[in-house]
């Protein structure tokens, strides 16, 4: 049957001749790996384009850090300065699990078409990992749709990166307040104003337990992996 005379309406992306299109690049000469070549390298693109936005909320987030960090021990420093640093952080957070949200986006899409058409092209005996991978591709461009929840975002950007940041800000303010206490009580040098320093305490205690609880907190994962929890093989052994 000719590819005109095809009917589309009993296309099974299911069906093992049209999941696995891996095959079909290496065995037929088609347009099809040009198509989907370039179709990929868009997608990258977009990819790496997210990452680096990932990487300047980052790098915003350290030099920030520094420069409070510089002037809470300077002369004139104070340690409210550093409350402050922790909010600051605290935004920037928020931001990048945003970003986060957006690039798992395409970063799954790549990785769907990494495992099922790739992998399969360069062997065809192990199949595919999702049998329906082309449905769930083409409902994802017909309406794209977040795959990880807020939550969850905010959890892995704080394993990740903001976690140590935040220990940081910690570390630095309790030493502010007890090291440079001027002989007062470390409770009188917390306070801010006329928030007493128990207050004040209380509020960074609740603020790095939630914290805590948001990165460490079972949950199911929802975001597309890429590296998977194996021993390290000798795929790059040259002996």
């Amino acid at each position: 049957m000719s590819e005109q005379d095809r009917d589309w309406d009993e296309f099974d992306p299911e069906a093992r001749e049209e999941r696995e299109i891996g095959r079909e690049m290496v065995s037929k000469s088609t347009g099809l790996g040009s198509v989907v070549a370039h179709f990929y390298r868009g997608e990258m693109s977009v990819v790496t384009t997210w990452r680096t936005r990932l990487d300047e909320t980052i790098n915003w987030a350290v030099t920030i850090i520094s420069a409070i960090l510089i002037y809470a021990f300077s002369t004139d420093g104070n340690h409210v300065i550093l409350l402050a640093g922790m909010v600051v952080i605290s935004m920037f957070l928020g931001i990048e699990a945003r970003r986060y949200q957006a690039y798992d986006v395409y970063r799954a899409r790549a990785r769907l078409m990494q495992e099922n058409l790739f992998a399969n092209t360069l062997d065809p005996s192990q199949g595919v990992e999702h049998r329906d991978w082309r449905r769930e591709l083409s409902d994802d461009y017909r309406n794209p749709t977040i795959k990880t929840p807020y939550l969850e975002a905010l959890g892995r950007r704080l394993r990740r990166i903001y976690l140590p940041l935040f220990a940081l800000m910690l570390a630095a303010w309790l030493f502010k307040i007890t090291a440079f206490s001027a002989g007062r009580s470390w409770l009188d040098t917390a306070a801010v104003g006329s928030v007493p320093g128990t207050v004040v305490f209380g509020v960074v205690g609740v603020f790095y337990l939630v914290m805590v609880a948001i990165a460490f907190w079972p949950r199911e994962r929802h975001s597309k992996g890429e590296f998977g929890d194996v021993e390290h093989g000798e795929w790059k052994n040259t002996d």
